[in-house]
Formats: C-alpha cells, structure tokens, sequence
C-alpha cells in the first residue's frame, strides 16, 4: 500500500502470508472517505492535472510552487472558473490526500502554499453561509405541498423522518430495512411500539437515533414511515428508492442523497417559506442541512440531547445548528442598563 510501512522478510518483499492483510488494508483505506468526497476529489485531481498540462507542467512532481500558482488561478479566475475558499481548501486536500497515496507527499506547510492560501482567504473569504433552518410549523407545510401518491408518501417519510432523526442527507437515503442487508447500506431501522430506532453510520461513526412517534397522523414520521414501507412492499433492502414509470413502481434503486436537497427545496419554496427573499436567494437558502438545523433549533430539550442525536463531536458544532434557538434569548443590552 502506497505511503505505508509494510512488514518485510529477509529479501525485503512482503511476506507471502501477510499479503491478503495487506490487500485487506488497502481495501479499508480506500474506504476512509465517505462516496461524496472520493468524487469531489476525483473531480479536483483531474482538474489540477489538465491545468498543469496546459501549463507544461507535471502533475505528478508534487511542486509547492505548482500547487500555489494553481490555487491562485482559481482564486482570481485565471484561466479556471472562480470558485470560493472553501472549495478551494478541498482542492488543495485532494491533491494532498493524492500526493500522499502516490507515496510522493506533498510539503503543505511549504510557504509557496501556506502564503498563498492565507493571502486568498484574507481577500476572498466571506462569513459561512448557513442554511435556513427548517422549523416544525415549517416542515408541517412543506409535507401539505405533496401529492397523496406513492412519490408523496415516500418524500412526506423522508422528511419528517429525516426532521425528527436529525439526519445528514446520505443517513436518510443510507437506511435500509435490516442490519447487513446491502454493501451500500450506511444504517438500518427498526421499528417499536415507541417509535423508530435508527442506527446510523455518521461521520463520527456509529450512533444510535431514537425518532418517537408524533402526536398526530398528519405530523408522525414513524406512520409516515410506516405508511411508505407497507404501501411500496419494501420489507428488504433500501428504505426509501426511487419510483419509476407513470404507474409509480418502486424500483430497487436506492434514492440519490441529491433527491432530499432538491425536495427540501421544491417543497420549502412551494409553502412560501422565507417569502421576503428575492426569488434567487430563496432558493440558495435551503438544502438538506435544512432539516437538521431546524430539529437543533425547534427541540426544547438539552443541549446534550440534541448532540447526540444529532452525532456532533462538540457542544460548539450543535450549537452552530441552532439558527434560531439562542437568538435574542439574553439581551445584553437591557442587561447593560440601556
């Protein structure tokens, strides 16, 4: 495995026996990365290369100098489209975590890097644009916007589940029926007489999701759920496909993560939701993030509480979620004496 320290025998090969541990190893590194960020930079690399071909450079020497003109070029659009700080610190993570496995590391630290990335985020940076959080009231008219169909069922499921559990976008469409039952699969549901139990492959791992029941039909993302699953005849696989067909099969296809940010979007601009946005902004301002924030900032509960459901390493990242929860809640001005 390319940048590891492999066990070695007398003629300095890997041992015979240790070969399918090593594979094995390999096999897990190239899992580190979730799907989404193995695109993303896949996408970079790439870019990065046809650049420095253009250049008459080679994008195989991993050059501080190269890498330092190449995120300047995007940073001012220079012969690449202009593109934003953030995106720009995921290039340079890509071409690093390349370097890296090519076993030619990249110097990172190299002020051909470090000088122009602190310069580029000192012009271009701009506050983090968080996205409207999503709040009970909301969610509730976003789901009165469905259709009664099959495609209307799955997506007033995938809502209010994806609302109540807390859930990333690649957790609701990760869930499948049971435990093991699929290579894609990132958790599994199980349903109690309480409710919902999720279990959850996150980005800090393993956790555990309690969605209880609603206190009516309408607003139950367990009935929901359960309504979804008998009425498309889904008892093994994914929970929640795509539908094909004017007749609304349900297909074994596990639903794209894409499909809950262009729901939650469609659904919030067809309730009227953030009505005193130019049309344009409205649209920016929704996503899939949507509904976790809007979980963070509608639960009374203790910070605690909605940190683990929602599995933030930090009280810090939770609170970020709560858009509106902490808003005005002390006034230091009146607290001042004005």
């Amino acid at each position: 495995m390319s940048g590891t320290t492999e066990p070695a025998g007398r003629t300095g090969s890997l041992l015979p026996m240790l070969q399918p541990l090593a594979e094995a190893a390999r096999a897990y590194a190239a899992r580190k990365d979730s799907p989404n960020t193995r695109r993303a930079y896949a996408a970079d690399w790439r870019l990065f290369e046809r650049w420095c071909l253009r250049q008459g450079l080679d994008p195989l020497v991993p050059d501080p100098r190269t890498v330092g003109l190449f995120l300047a070029a995007a940073a001012d659009g220079h012969g690449l489209q202009k593109v934003s700080v953030a995106t720009l610190e995921r290039r340079l993570a890509a071409l690093t975590t390349r370097y890296r496995s090519a076993g030619t590391p990249l110097a990172r630290d190299d002020r051909h890097i470090t000088d122009v990335m602190a310069g580029i985020r000192r012009s271009h940076a701009r506050p983090p644009r968080q996205k409207e959080a999503v709040l009970g009231d909301d969610l509730l008219a976003m789901v009165a916007t469905l259709e009664a169909d099959l495609r209307g069922l799955r997506d007033k499921a995938i809502l209010l589940v994806g609302f109540a559990g807390g859930l990333r976008r690649s957790e609701i469409v990760g869930l499948d029926c049971g435990p093991g039952q699929t290579t894609d699969g990132a958790g599994w549901i199980e349903i109690l007489t309480e409710g919902a139990l999720l279990t959850v492959r996150g980005k800090t791992g393993w956790r555990t999701v309690e969605v209880g029941r609603g206190s009516s039909e309408r607003s139950c993302p367990v009935a929901a759920l359960e309504m979804w699953l008998r009425l498309g005849r889904i008892a093994h696989g994914p929970v929640f496909r795509s539908i094909a067909g004017p007749k609304g099969t349900v297909s074994a296809a596990r639903l794209s993560d894409k499909h809950v940010v262009r729901l939650v979007k469609r659904t919030a601009l067809a309730a009227g939701l953030r009505g005193d946005l130019p049309e344009g902004e409205r649209a920016l301002a929704f996503a899939g993030h949507s509904l976790r924030a809007g979980l963070a900032s509608s639960a009374e509960v203790e910070e605690a509480l909605v940190q683990r459901q929602l599995g933030h390493a930090s009280a810090e990242m939770t609170r970020r979620y709560q858009r509106r929860r902490e808003r005005f809640r002390v006034n230091l001005t009146k607290a001042s004496g004005l």
